[in-house]
């Protein structure tokens, strides 16, 4: 089987210093796929770290911020050869004759994936045994063209290929017009309505009223929006990523996924000999891309409402379609199994045993005194598990999907569902305009639907529509992500998911001391949620806070 090479790729363009010392700490300097090499754990982390707010390439910004006419070791060398050849054989018998899965957890790699569309991204961070950071729209605009004069947006092949290239790339234009329109209008306006404390140095308050602006007009950007993503994986979960990527009906993932590979041969190359193995590998991709190929014949007399002419602005969507009834007292019975010496049906004879108010006095005990949202219960609250259909814009889906412990399975995105229409938009006169953006877009993602597969056509969507997925949690990843994704920094799609979710978890499956153990959900609304946050953290630095 053959993989085609990437051919969307914008080359980024450094002097021959800059090559010269890239050429020590990077896999290679004109690809969007490389990797970090010959640099301390803790310079890697922090590129990482301060990537995911930058609207700069990883290597750009390691030159512009970490690089010191060459003081980034921490007196650790490069690789060394003492050992190589034999740790190869190793690994390759271990890997390839044994077949111990186990072995390839030991070698890991810091991966940076650039210029991912965020149809790509949602496939990158697909695998749950992955550390991801991805730029976020929420802070670096994408109002700017790049040096071939084009938007940071992504042309498949495959549009290409049906001849349809112009006609999107046109598209594409109209909708970074749209965006860069909505959000100068927002900024300008909230800068000119929004109190200024005294205390509010410029780049709090800029910065605030700048992620506000973002959050607004963010919808309108399209999945094709290209990104930027920091990986960190052992060998075992890239050999799963690649082989999944492969498989896949979207060219874009086939040959990124041939990207991946060659870089992670230049650190790890023995940890992924089977990949490339017809009997190994081969047969893996052949067996995903097969059963790929027989859900999509598939139909079903029940499908989502077909689009229509009417505006729907309706807001996020929470069912919790399944819970156990008796959850709480399957926690409990965990917590007396951990405590006693009894048999797992004792512990649950005396579980059930308990009045209501000893059963709330168990769980409260053991949740504890929670000081802040980082104090979480033990693995007892793994015990129960809550079911929940959400649907809502493809921003929030985008940030919600990278909570990797839980079970996440969502439909292609499409019009059919209908959009958000942020609050500001029409608080501001700008309903009309970004209504005729909208439209446009749906107009045009169905003139894609008569030539390409739905795969294809959801490039082309904007980030407001909404789409529909399912997430299956325990109350422990419950209680994490709701507690995360309310607090008043976060965007207001996601914050009312995670409020939704808690009131289904507390009124409709009836799990009160659960909820209980939930201190740090926000309810509150926030315009300007982050201003207060960087308030705080602004304020703490001048010691103002003690």
């Amino acid at each position: 089987m053959l993989w085609g090479v990437m051919w969307n790729y914008l080359p980024e363009a450094f002097t021959d210093v800059e090559l010269e010392v890239l050429s020590r700490y990077f896999t290679n300097s004109d690809k969007p796929v490389f990797a970090l090499v010959n640099l301390p754990e803790v310079v890697k982390g922090a590129l990482f770290a301060r990537y995911s707010r930058s609207s700069k390439s990883l290597r750009r910004l390691f030159l512009d911020e970490f690089y010191e006419g060459g003081v980034v070791s921490n007196g650790i060398g490069g690789q060394g050869s003492a050992g190589v050849k034999r740790a190869e054989a190793l690994y390759e018998r271990m890997l390839a004759d044994y077949g111990d899965d186990s072995v390839a957890q030991l070698g890991g790699v810091h991966l940076a994936c650039e210029q991912a569309s965020n149809i790509l991204t949602k496939v990158l961070e697909r695998g749950r045994l992955m550390a991801y950071l991805e730029q976020s729209t929420r802070y670096v605009p994408y109002d700017k063209v790049l040096p071939d004069g084009n938007f940071r947006y992504f042309v498949p092949r495959e549009i290409a290929e049906a001849g349809l290239e112009k006609k999107y790339r046109r598209h594409m234009d109209s909708l970074f017009a749209g965006y860069k329109e909505i959000f100068d209008a927002v900024e300008t306006r909230l800068l000119e309505i929004t109190p200024r404390e005294s205390l509010d140095s410029d780049f709090v308050f800029r910065s605030s009223i700048r992620a506000v602006a973002l959050d607004t007009a963010r919808g309108i950007l399209p999945a094709s929006a290209v990104s930027n993503v920091g990986i960190f994986a052992s060998a075992q979960a890239y050999e799963a990523l690649i082989l999944r990527m492969r498989a896949s009906n979207i060219a874009e993932a086939r040959e990124y996924a041939e990207l991946i590979k060659t870089e992670l041969d230049k650190v790890i190359p023995a940890f992924l000999t089977r990949v490339d193995r017809p009997d190994r590998g081969g047969v893996w991709v052949d067996y995903l891309a097969l059963r790929s190929r027989a859900l999509s014949g598939l139909s079903f007399s029940v499908s989502k409402t077909p689009d229509t002419d009417s505006h729907d602005f309706d807001d996020v969507n929470v069912k919790l379609v399944r819970f156990d009834p008796d959850g709480e007292k399957r926690i409990a019975a965990a917590v007396i199994f951990g405590q006693s010496q009894l048999s797992m049906p004792a512990a649950m004879d005396v579980a059930d045993s308990l009045t209501d108010s000893d059963l709330a006095t168990l769980i409260r005990q053991y949740f504890g005194e929670r000081q802040n949202r980082r104090h979480k219960p033990g693995r007892a609250f793994e015990q129960t598990n809550y079911l929940f259909e959400v649907e809502c814009d493809y921003g929030a889906f985008r940030d919600l999907q990278r909570h990797r412990m839980l079970t996440i399975e969502w439909q292609v995105l499409d019009t059919s569902l209908g959009y958000m229409l942020p609050e500001l938009v029409s608080d501001f006169g700008l309903k009309e305009r970004y209504l005729e953006i909208m439209d446009g877009a749906r107009v045009f993602h169905s003139e894609l639907r008569d030539t390409l597969e739905p795969e294809i056509c959801a490039y082309a969507v904007p980030m407001a529509y909404k789409i529909r997925f399912t997430m299956d949690l325990n109350a422990r990843e419950a209680l994490h992500l709701i507690e995360l994704r309310s607090s008043p920094q976060g965007h207001s799609s996601y914050r009312k998911v995670a409020q939704r979710m808690f009131s289904c978890i507390r009124d409709v499956a009836g799990h009160r001391n659960v909820a209980a153990s939930m201190k740090f959900v926000d309810f509150d609304d926030y315009r300007i949620g982050r201003l207060s946050s960087l308030r705080q953290v602004e304020s703490k630095n001048k010691g103002i806070f003690t």
